[in-house]
């Protein structure tokens, strides 16, 4: 998993920016190398992060030679700040993107100390880097059109007081600044109806931008400790969420890989229902739920025009609700630091993944305990799947990793059946609502039982990753983490005891060990899964183990990068693997940093102590 190959732009090396549409990457060096127009799933127009020859960029810096660079977030903000410290002089160059429908992304150059030259390069290429675009100089910019692969004819504008020329397919410029003069680039989709963006355009879109996030951070409620990091991985959650539909996705990018050099290299700019509800459950916990509403209206329309399964209910969707992900090549470019295949889509789109029923019904029963009762119209189509799950719990499926090998009996997933059931009960009962109890009890418990009898191994002291195995999966973490287990069950302490065996380094946790006989069906081992690591510090804090569930988790935050933001998983070397920014670590943070809260100001400790309590999780859930 270590690589020796030189990354120009290694994927820790990224902030993110975005407007609840889409989002872009950009490096220290001023460069944006990853950009998806207008969509986060749609085609790119920038991807040098995955092909540095062909994929094109957008990039404005200093260029005096031997600066330092430094890159922040305005506190409480997506607004990005990369700065050039030189023995000469300071530069700085901001970076947003408006929330305000318009899909613009604005970069503001600035000579903070000393005069200072910034260069500009605008490299589009479109859908994937396989059309060619036409370039036309306008007053005050450029235009950019092309062909796409659909027929379609489409166009972007670059507006910039940068003097500019035209060298093949890219724009260039230079300009010098004294100190405190700034000038400005701002990307424009081609709609005739935005006005030209002015000096004044750039300050007041400035001003309503920060003002938008820190209105959105002040409406949430964050733990005493750790208030920063969860702040930054609550506003990059938000980045991930579609205003438009509704839908999240799951990461921000495709085709990075959580193997340098092997195949493992997915698309995750879909909604994923899993990664969706424990995003709003992050979310809810910190007093956000109108995203909650928003993907539950979103799956309610998915759900009453599909027939998958029969359940009604696809693993994922596109951001725009579409069903059909396939899952193709792009043999034109080079992959990031020549990883391929390059996929775009994902194949797993019509798998069966029973787990998906729990992490949704935990999702609507955290909605209802905030906002009240469902509709009746929802509710009808709610309890119709926990109907459809209490007679096909037990089919075989790929389970929560997806993989690309034969259908098993998941603990993963007959876990989660156990929560959907567990779940619509709770609401039908606080809710007054109209269910079978009897039958769904019955099933909730039977469920129940084949997961203590049927997935324990006593050789190995814990419970496996599928029915009748000898293998473990970080997924077990989730069994106190959802109120199946008590955190003191002498089975669980034995699990947990068992993962720390064979699953954890330090703070580091594998998602399992691909062996012969549990093999997901891909070349190559993987790296350390950051989810499964938060998840098992909190899997700590629920069975009183305070004191190293703090420690780890504090040595977690030395592996994000410099603005604490990380991708899906972590190679032997530390080095950041997989999509980024990566919404399944980010929320298992939040959660973690939630409860240590909790137990911090309580009198929990180890349980060897007299003292030890534990203490209620007011949600419920999780």
């Amino acid at each position: 998993m270590s690589s020796s190959r030189p990354l120009p732009n290694p994927i820790s090396q990224h902030g993110v920016i975005g407007d609840l549409n889409t989002l872009a990457l950009v490096t220290p060096d001023g460069r944006i190398d990853f950009f998806c127009h207008p969509n986060i799933d749609s085609p790119t127009l920038f991807a040098s992060l995955l092909d540095p020859g062909k994929g094109g960029e957008f990039r404005l810096w200093a260029t005096a030679e031997d600066m330092r660079r430094r890159q922040i977030y305005l506190p409480d903000t997506n607004i990005l700040i990369t700065r050039f410290l030189g023995e000469n002089g300071i530069g700085e160059v901001s970076d947003f993107m408006p929330i305000d429908g318009s899909g613009r992304i604005v970069r503001r150059a600035k000579a903070i100390m000393g005069p200072m030259r910034f260069a500009l390069r605008f490299e589009p290429r479109p859908d994937y880097a396989g059309t060619v675009t036409t370039i036309e100089r306008v007053e005050g910019g450029a235009r950019i059109s092309w062909t796409g692969s659909d027929g379609t004819r489409d166009r972007v504008f670059l507006w910039t007081s940068i003097p500019l020329r035209i060298e093949g397919e890219a724009i260039v410029g230079e300009v010098d600044l004294a100190e405190g003069e700034s000038a400005h680039a701002v990307f424009c989709p081609g709609r005739p109806d935005w006005p030209v963006p002015t000096r004044d355009y750039v300050r007041s879109a400035f001003a309503d931008t920060r003002a938008y996030w820190h209105g959105w951070v002040a409406r949430g409620r964050y733990p005493t400790y750790w208030r920063e990091l969860v702040v930054r991985s609550a506003l990059t959650l938000k980045l991930l969420t579609s205003s438009k539909y509704g839908s999240i996705a799951a990461a921000a990018t495709f085709g990075l890989p959580e193997v340098v050099g092997g195949e493992r290299n997915w698309d995750y700019r879909f909604c994923w229902v899993r990664d969706s509800a424990f995003t709003l459950y992050a979310l809810s916990r910190l007093h956000y739920f109108d995203e909650t509403e928003a993907f539950i209206h979103f799956l309610m329309e998915r759900i009453a025009g599909s027939e998958a399964d029969r359940s009604g209910l696809q693993i994922m969707y596109g951001m725009d609700g579409r069903s059909e992900l396939t899952e193709v090549e792009l043999p034109h470019l080079s992959g990031y630091a020549g990883s391929k295949p390059v996929r775009v889509g994902n194949g797993a789109f019509d798998q069966r993944q029973m787990d998906i029923f729990g992490e949704f019904m935990d999702a609507v029963y955290i909605a209802t305990k905030a906002r009240g009762k469902p509709s009746y119209s929802v509710w009808a189509k709610l309890s119709g799947l926990v109907d459809w799950l209490c007679g096909n719990w037990h089919l075989p499926d790929r389970g929560i990793w997806e993989s690309r090998g034969e259908d098993k009996e998941y603990l993963s997933s007959r876990l989660m059946c156990w929560v959907a059931i567990d779940r619509g009960m709770r609401i039908a009962d606080r809710e007054s609502l109209p269910a079978d109890m009897a039958r769904w009890r019955a099933e909730r418990d039977k469920i129940q039982r084949t997961i203590v009898e049927e997935f324990w191994n006593p050789e190995i002291g814990a419970f496996t990753q599928f029915k009748g195995g000898d293998t473990l999966d970080a997924v077990v973490l989730l069994m106190p983490l959802v109120r199946f287990i008590n955190p003191r069950d002498p089975m669980w302490l034995s699990t947990l005891k068992a993962v720390k065996r064979d699953l954890v380094h330090d703070c580091l946790v594998r998602r399992y060990i691909n062996g012969p006989s549990n093999h997901d069906g891909l070349e190559g081992e993987e790296g350390f899964f950051t989810i499964c690591s938060f998840w098992y510090v909190e899997a700590l804090a629920r069975s009183g183990f305070v004191g190293e569930a703090r420690l780890l988790f504090e040595k977690l935050h030395s592996y994000a990068n410099h603005l604490g933001l990380y991708a899906e998983e972590l190679s032997t070397d530390g080095e950041h693997l997989g999509n980024f920014p990566q919404g399944l670590t980010h929320l298992s943070l939040i959660s973690a940093a939630i409860w240590l809260d909790r137990a911090l100001g309580s009198d929990l400790g180890d349980p060897s102590n007299a003292s030890f309590q534990m203490i209620e999780d007011p949600d419920g859930v999780f």
